[in-house]
């Protein structure tokens, strides 16, 4: 009887469905075959949540009275990412001595008036499935947490304390002393020198000023840093003004009512003295060069160690970011593209820029070309990192003052909208993320007060025409270049004949005549 009434429901389904759209399991039973274009018979149509077109976009400034800005984007999901940004970096370190904020990066959510511990901190956000993190860079400073939405009024008051009641307890100090040792030796050890590198080529293009001071600590100041050097910088630069709170994945209104009560008309660990003067000096492009002779035979042993190999990273002055023309040398830099010589995939990895097409295609000795832009408020840098065996390194500088030169010309329209269309998807890839999208609001808002929105920027990128390449790049060849080097130096050009290829036609490297080799 069972049987029989099994085979009567199977029957009934397959009427339902069709015979065709009936399949059976060697099991006796079966399922109906509904392709996936065809709603799923019974099940009720699904209501999708609607916003305003406008709305979902928007990124909503307000300013509150003590001149701190609260900053912040709609986006759904349980988590957010909130956090507090500061206009100070190591550029501003020019009447102190550098490696300040060095420090503060590595005392960040330490102990504070409100929590004994760093420990007390981290259970506090394990609540609230939390984690927090600080950065410094050259010009901003980033304290940040993601955590469960619903924590939003414990992680703004936890970034309150972190950033304006810290105790900086001499154990604390003493402790952050240890790891800048450590980090400046690993720094120096590590097989990639690209950090290394990026400190030595803004030391070279803005000597001894605003961004060419050293992001990292000296190693001949670690000592000379106490609690009272750390208050007066605080003083000085941490106040309301120089500040943003912003935040993604939350509502505006709840953000600016915690600004309000945990960041307004607070008395910060340091006192409400009297402000230092603050360091307002403009970056002033020097160029120049920096080397290091070292021996990097023994940078990465093991079964397949790395090559010994020379490092050299040559730089022109392009703009801030604040200028029209960013977007154009935005371009420049992914029509550059580059990478390391082992890299592998098609055209979305950037196997058809230039640095791969003109370089690492056809000279199978070198290591690396890769291209970097940094870009600051008043000034930034574009600059080309290639690494090879120490006997070629003449041949890879002429082959990238060569490169420099030849970006004067007027770009093919494939590449450049190649380029163009990268540079969009990179943009938009990135903004998928939500730590990199409180980021991009929260240094946009302290740098100009507002947001430019993803698709302005896509549309200013569209924009771009092969005479903006031409015109951008004629101006920056003008500059004197800046030039860092690593590692065996035998072989180095004078900077006198890296400056005399770069203003030469073809970017040839003046002929040498030796009697003896």
């Amino acid at each position: 009887m069972a049987t029989h009434m099994a085979r009567f429901r199977t029957w009934n389904r397959a009427h339902s469905f069709g015979v065709a759209a009936y399949r059976r399991y060697s099991s006796g039973g079966g399922y109906p075959n509904v392709p996936l274009s065809t709603p799923l018979p019974g099940v009720p149509k699904p209501v999708f949540a609607s916003v305003d077109e406008r709305e979902k976009c928007e990124t909503k400034v307000t300013t509150l009275e003590n001149g701190l800005r609260v900053a912040s984007q709609n986006k759904f999901g349980q988590f957010c990412t909130v956090g507090v940004l500061v206009n100070s970096g190591s550029r501003h370190e020019a009447k102190f001595p550098s490696g300040i904020s060095h420090f503060l990066e590595k005392l960040a959510f330490s102990s504070t008036a409100q929590y004994g511990s760093k420990d007390e901190i981290l259970l506090t956000l394990e609540k609230h499935g939390g984690i927090c993190d600080c950065q410094t860079s050259r010009d901003t400073t980033m304290y940040a947490v993601s955590a469960e939405v619903k924590g939003l009024d414990t992680v703004v008051g936890l970034l309150a304390d972190a950033v304006l009641h810290p105790r900086l307890t001499d154990e604390e100090i003493e402790m952050t002393r240890m790891a800048v040792r450590f980090e400046l030796e690993d720094l120096n050890m590590r097989p990639d020198p690209e950090p290394l590198l990026t400190e030595m080529i803004h030391a070279a293009a803005y000597r001894g000023n605003t961004v060419g001071l050293p992001r990292f600590c000296p190693q001949d100041n670690v000592e000379k840093i106490d609690r009272n050097l750390l208050h007066t910088y605080l003083r000085s630069y941490y106040t309301p003004d120089r500040m943003v709170l912003a935040g993604v994945g939350i509502e505006h209104e709840q953000l600016v009512a915690c600004a309000r009560k945990y960041l307004l008309g607070v008395k910060p660990v340091w006192g409400a003295g009297t402000p230092g003067k603050v360091d307002l000096s403009v970056a002033g492009y020097t160029g120049g060069i920096v080397k290091t002779e070292k021996d990097m035979s023994d940078v990465s042993l093991g079964p397949t160690p790395i090559p010994e190999l020379t490092h050299i990273m040559i730089g022109l002055e392009s703009c801030s970011f604040l200028e029209d023309d960013f977007i154009p040398f935005a371009v420049l830099n992914m029509l550059m593209g580059g990478g390391g010589s082992f890299s592998a995939g098609g055209p979305g990895k950037g196997m058809f820029t230039r640095l791969y097409l003109n370089v690492l295609n056809r000279h199978h000795w070198m290591y690396n070309a890769t291209s970097y832009h940094h870009s600051y408020e008043d000034s930034g840098l574009l600059c080309i990192h290639a690494s090879a065996d120490p006997r070629q390194v003449r041949e890879m500088v002429e082959i990238i003052t060569r490169e420099f030169i030849q970006m004067g010309g007027t770009p093919g329209e494939m590449e450049l909208e190649r380029a163009k269309t990268q540079l969009k998807s990179m943009l938009m890839m990135n903004l998928e993320s939500r730590p990199v999208i409180f980021e991009d609001v929260g240094r946009q808002v302290l740098a100009t007060g507002k947001r430019k929105l993803p698709h302005e920027l896509c549309d200013l990128i569209s924009n771009v025409t092969a005479s903006d390449i031409k015109r951008v790049t004629t101006k920056m060849l003008r500059s004197k270049p800046a030039v860092a080097a690593l590692g065996d130096l035998t072989e180095l050009p004078s900077y006198e004949h890296i400056q005399t290829a770069l203003s030469s036609k073809d970017g040839r490297l003046p002929r040498m005549y030796r009697l003896f080799r």
